[in-house]
């Protein structure tokens, strides 16, 4: 890996807060996926253009897992990291955890992957520095960065 022109994992990580609000929830009061989406494509989008250093656009949300659902009064986390890159874009990897304001238990809501790709000035693609993992958790999803970005390819 070169790491002349890497980053850090930890350089473009973003986390985000935000409460769960009745305007955000269907008729059973938990949150809308789309709502959930909404958020998730942006921390993707920040965390690609902290990493890059130029705007972003999504190319696609490989895989959303809702695993389980937010209610109104909830605090939503949601983490995203530069998983691993190519030479335009981005794997981005978000993780929302809800937490009970009255209680202060935590729940994964959702997972993600996106790509993210750069644009220069010029609106084309431009490259991005490389990543270099830090946590244990990051290893684990650059390593296997290369498998999900088969599967990407496979379903085009």
């Amino acid at each position: 890996m070169d790491t002349n022109n890497s980053v850090s994992s930890n350089v473009s990580r973003t986390i985000q807060t935000r409460l769960v609000l009745p305007p955000d929830t269907n008729h059973m009061g938990t949150i809308f996926g789309g709502v959930i989406l909404s958020y998730i494509d942006e921390i993707a989008a920040i965390t690609a253009m902290k990493h890059s250093r130029n705007v972003v656009v999504t190319a696609s949300i490989d895989q959303v897992t809702f695993l389980s659902p937010a209610k109104v009064g909830d605090i939503l986390t949601l983490e995203a990291i530069v998983a691993s890159t190519g030479r335009t874009s981005m794997e981005i990897f978000v993780k929302v955890e809800n937490e009970n304001y009255e209680t202060g238990e935590k729940t994964t809501t959702t997972t993600s992957f996106l790509t993210m790709v750069a644009k220069g000035k010029d609106g084309k693609p431009t490259p991005v520095p490389g990543v270099i993992p830090e946590t244990d958790a990051e290893k684990i999803l650059f390593e296997s960065a290369s498998e999900r970005k088969k599967k990407r390819l496979e379903k085009r």
